[in-house]
């Protein structure tokens, strides 16, 4: 009696661990299409839509970039800026940004400004005669696939921008992509009229809760998969 108890103590605590490895597999980031297969879909077919070009930069001396649209989505190909607005943190704040603003454009779930180097999100110029995004049916939240240096990742439309400048995400966003998320030092730099970062906007997806990675690159993800078959 006492072996058999033993090994049913045994078995108990071998399916105890396996369960226990349940969360961590269902927590996986789910799959999506590959950078270069993004990148594939854009280079088959996207004419320009945006009247005129940006800068992507305010001291940059020529404006370099336009908005094309692939299919249902919107791209550009432009640097990225490091976008430190929303709420005050250790590494966002008056001193570390000087341009620092706590507040961002559209809100969380919970009514409140998103926070920069928590939630993937990247930004877009205001409305104008250039290109208006809210005429493009982008709306506030909206996922895009940001794609540098063979890597994919998921935002959100969270902040608006100038509306001669175009080029610009998240504390988080530049960190997880593996770009210097330093507000005063960080963001990545055009090359001439070689730009570094794709960015393919899917109009009206937007994730649930917003402000989540998880939820945005579920979501994302999905919304990728469907432009690479488009």
């Amino acid at each position: 009696m006492r072996s058999k108890l033993k090994i049913a103590i045994v078995v108990f605590g071998l399916v105890a661990a396996s369960l226990a490895v349940v969360p961590a597999m269902a927590a996986t980031k789910p799959a999506g299409p590959t950078a270069q297969q993004l990148l594939n879909r854009v280079h088959k077919g996207c004419p320009v839509v945006s009247k005129g070009k940006y800068k992507t930069d305010d001291d940059a001396k020529s404006a370099i970039v336009s908005i094309c649209k692939a299919g249902k989505a919107y791209v550009w190909n432009a640097d990225m800026d490091v976008d430190c607005d929303g709420v005050k943190t250790s590494h966002c704040n008056s001193h570390t940004d000087c341009c620092y603003q706590g507040d961002t454009s559209f809100h969380t779930s919970k009514g409140k400004p998103f926070q920069a180097d928590l939630t993937h999100f990247y930004v877009i110029p205001l409305p104008s005669s250039r290109f208006s995004y809210t005429k493009a049916g982008i709306k506030p939240g909206s996922i895009a696939a940001l794609v540098y240096n063979n890597k994919v990742l998921y935002a959100v439309f969270a902040d608006e921008g100038p509306s001669n400048i175009i080029g610009e995400a998240s504390y988080a966003t530049n960190r997880d992509l593996g770009i210097n998320p330093n507000p005063k030092t960080g963001g990545i730099d055009c090359t001439g009229t070689s730009c570094p970062i794709w960015y393919i906007v899917f109009p009206g997806v937007v994730p649930s809760p917003i402000e989540s990675n998880s939820a945005i690159d579920s979501k994302g993800s999905a919304a990728a998969q469907a432009f690479v078959n488009s």
